[in-house]
């Protein structure tokens, strides 16, 4: 037997009862809904890739799960050669390159999957989650209409799904580099991977890392900060920017398209997007427009959508032009949340339609027929597989809340009849053409 204590959840890997599951998948049926109506199409990628390629993406060998055989030998166990994938960016990016010849570009595809982390587990934050990301990949330049295209699709899914009010943050890496080279920064790959934790650690704490680790001057750092404070609705916060005194010809491009985007938005509701200067995106792969999400009456709350473009994730594994641009929704970090603040409200433990009620006096063929009628007609039927009190088969189909009881026709003269139980309503039925409510 094994013990109580190994029964136990394990932190960082979400388990649900299937009323609430149902509830996820329904979030998951539109989210594809809305993939779909933009034209992007599945796939799904293996779980494992090479830890190499894993690697080369960034600083991300910590959070890695290494794949290794229980009973590996010892002498080969020093190093792993795969792992758990703890994106979906990247295997996206190997699928692409691994299927080159058979893709149709720009290759737009969507992929809802499991990912794994080794983070600590805290709020919003999983070691097993699910992800559903959107990318273009095009072998040659994409329009910046995508860039625009991608927020105004998660804003659909936010709507779809009702979760609240949200704010996409969005930037500009080629700003960001920019500004940087334009104030003399050697290293502003560095300084944008510190500005990224702005949300963690605040402005001192960008400040003194800044200092501490890139021994950059005050009155680099102040202009450093004056850029991250920069925020508007509106494209004119480029002009913003500007005023800051800072020029330089990578700067300019990154506005003009950061211009670009924001006037592309307008029509939207105020203030679900808005021009942040601060957001970075601290993974090295971005090269363009990048974006965050966050609740609204909660930005606190870690990000639940990011992404943005790169020009060389991709193509770096073929030494080919292929850039693109991305964003993930965090399923399992929203849905996650909602469940706790019981906004997600349950109400049955089954998809079943109508349960076939076994009577005493029915034969087992008989009523096992009606419930294949039904399923033939697209009915999601359960069938009560013994005669048991009437009471407890009605018990039992309550507390699944099944909306329709079925009571087959006993004998010659007998008679079908449903019963709709949030009703009590009971009436004659026809296997052959009745249809349940809703």
């Amino acid at each position: 037997m094994i013990e109580k204590q190994k029964l136990k959840p394990i932190s960082g890997f979400p388990e649900w009862l299937p009323e609430v599951r149902m509830v996820e998948q329904a979030w998951i049926d539109r989210i594809r809904g809305v993939f779909e109506s933009y034209g992007f199409a599945p796939i799904e990628t293996r779980s494992v890739e090479p830890v190499e390629v894993l690697l080369k993406q960034g600083d991300t060998d910590k959070e890695i799960y290494a794949l290794r055989r229980l009973m590996e030998e010892e002498a080969s166990a020093s190093e792993a050669d795969y792992a758990l994938h703890y994106d979906l960016t990247v295997p996206m990016a190997r699928y692409v390159a691994a299927n080159l010849n058979d893709l149709t570009f720009p290759f737009k595809r969507y992929q809802i999957q499991r990912a794994w982390r080794g983070e600590r587990p805290q709020e919003g934050r999983f070691r097993e989650f699910t992800q559903c990301d959107i990318d273009v990949v095009d072998t040659r330049d994409i329009p910046l209409h995508f860039d625009a295209e991608m927020p105004a699709i998660v804003y659909e899914v936010m709507q779809a799904l009702d979760v609240g009010p949200t704010v996409t943050r969005i930037n500009n890496r080629k700003v960001l580099e920019g500004f940087y080279r334009a104030l003399g920064v050697e290293q502003p790959h560095e300084v944008i991977r510190i500005v990224d934790k702005q949300d963690k650690i605040g402005p001192d704490g960008v400040s003194k890392m800044l200092t501490d680790e890139l021994s950059l001057d005050g009155a680099t750092i102040g202009k450093v900060l004056d850029l991250a404070r920069v925020t508007g609705t509106k494209a004119d916060v480029v002009e913003r920017v500007r005023a800051l005194g800072i020029t330089g010809d990578l700067l300019e491009q990154g506005l003009d398209e950061l211009h670009f985007v924001m006037k592309a938005l307008e029509s939207y509701p105020e203030g679900a997007f808005v021009a942040d200067l601060s957001v970075a995106r601290g993974l090295a792969y971005y090269t363009g427009t990048v974006y965050e999400v966050k609740f609204a009456d909660d930005p606190s709350f870690p990000t639940i959508c990011g992404g943005g473009r790169y020009e060389n994730l991709v193509g770096s594994m073929l030494n080919k032009h292929l850039p693109g641009i991305g964003i993930s929704i965090g399923l399992t970090r929203i849905f996650s949340k909602l469940v706790r603040e019981g906004r997600i409200a349950p109400t049955r433990k089954t998809p079943t339609q109508v349960m076939v009620c076994y009577l005493p006096d029915a034969s087992y063929e008989a009523v096992n027929g009606v419930a294949r009628t039904l399923r033939a007609r697209g009915i999601k039927t359960e069938l009560f597989h013994e005669p048991r009190k009437l009471k407890q088969q009605l018990a039992y189909a309550s507390n699944k809340g099944i909306p329709h009881v079925w009571f087959p026709a006993v004998g010659a003269e007998g008679k079908h009849e449903v019963k709709t139980l949030a009703t009590g309503a009971q009436a004659d039925a026809d296997p052959e053409s009745w249809l349940p409510e809703g």
